[in-house]
């Protein structure tokens, strides 16, 4: 009875584990970027150069973990590293919750977001479970020889980075995004269809005889007077609603300050945006295939504009292609470009505001033949 429920228990914890560790895996940015918004609350914004590497790491662990405790390997080892992972773990989504400074944990990426509070009630779940393989470590036998389990243990650790490589090079194998093929920005831009908004009180801070005091608006005292130091008002969330469209700061900012967003998703035809987070300053790798793109789509009267939360560093990258008259530039918000170009940069085929396809800096050659094909069509070029 109790090596049954041992073996389940392993087997449940390795398969949360392994599939917990494949859908981050498929998009290893994401992970990186939550790992930034911990350290940004924490005031560590000193470690956020090194959160891909961190995210890396621990997907690979994660996965190569699971599949260690379902083949009973080492499990002296990984009970302990097992233990200490979810106990990290537990203390990271036990904060989301307490603190409600963060909302989703990334626990299963982007493809499977969760609440902080469901993220917690996982974690403890887990962590009984391992709990109790790390109390029974000793009696757990491995079914596969000592070879047999090194070789699949291999074998992950390549699958594990392969993935991740893949996903940082040409985008993630599945598209979880707002951005993703198929997607109207437009539409993904506006509150979902009966959705309830935050629900929030107004909270005021006073000091009165060096003690700090704190009203909301209904509960303010009558003799509040120039004895009271007016310290702060703040709005306190009550109740979290889901008012929050899936794709949020997506705004083209011209060059002379102005919001073009409407007037560049809203006008006919095709369109392309290369979307990027920084730009090399001489010429990259990418630069013959996206200049064949280019002359493809000038050929076909297709505009092309650049979609960039480093507005510097892009006009920089034109001006040393000759393409400062040809191309404008849009400024964006960071967190948004983030989003959008997963491989920087990545380019966009749009009619209209929805996202036909999209390609990484590293496959821009396979959207030669999809521009080829596009009908010659009579538009022009923005305007800023």
């Amino acid at each position: 009875m109790k090596k049954t429920f041992l073996n389940t228990a392993r087997l449940l914890v390795g398969i949360l584990f392994i599939f917990s560790g494949l859908v981050k895996a498929n998009d290893p940015l994401g992970l990186s970027y939550k790992m930034q918004e911990f350290f940004e609350v924490w005031n560590m914004p000193f470690l956020d150069s090194y959160t891909l590497g961190f995210s890396v790491v621990m997907i690979v662990f994660e996965i190569l973990a699971g599949v260690a405790v379902i083949l009973g390997w080492r499990m002296r080892l990984f009970a302990w590293l097992l233990l200490l992972l979810i106990i990290f773990f537990s203390f990271l989504t036990g904060y989301a919750v307490i603190s409600g400074k963060i909302r989703e944990c990334g626990c299963f990426g982007n493809c499977i977001p969760l609440q902080a509070m469901g993220s917690f009630v996982k974690d403890l779940i887990l962590l009984l479970l391992i709990s109790i393989l790390f109390i029974y470590r000793n009696e757990i036998k491995s079914d596969f020889s000592g070879r047999s389990s090194q070789i699949i243990l291999v074998l992950t650790l390549i699958l594990s980075f392969s993935i991740q490589w893949y996903a940082l090079r040409y985008l993630p194998p599945v598209d979880c995004l707002p951005f993703k093929r198929g997607a109207n920005i437009f539409e993904k831009m506006k509150s979902p269809s009966g959705a309830i908004s935050d629900s929030s009180v107004i909270h005021f801070v006073y000091e009165k005889n060096h003690n700090t005091m704190e009203y909301t608006a209904d509960q303010l005292p009558a003799d509040l007077d120039s004895s009271y130091t007016f310290i702060k008002r703040y709005d306190k969330l009550i109740r979290k609603g889901n008012a929050e469209p899936e794709i949020k700061d997506f705004s083209l900012i011209s060059q002379a300050g102005n919001d073009s967003t409407q007037q560049i998703l809203g006008r006919p035809g095709y369109q392309m945006m290369l979307i990027s987070r920084s730009f090399p300053q001489s010429n990259p790798s990418w630069n013959k295939a996206f200049m064949l793109i280019y002359t493809l789509a000038k050929s076909k009267n297709i505009p092309v504009i650049l979609v960039t939360s480093n507005r510097s560093e892009g006009e920089g990258w034109l001006n040393a292609n000759a393409l400062e008259n040809n191309i404008p530039v849009f400024g964006c918000d960071a967190t948004a470009v983030k989003t959008a170009a997963r491989a920087d940069p990545t380019l966009y085929l749009l009619k209209k505001a929805t996202i036909l396809n999209k390609w990484s800096y590293a496959n821009l050659e396979t959207a030669i033949p999809a521009i080829a094909e596009l009908p010659l069509q009579k538009l022009e070029m923005p305007t800023e």
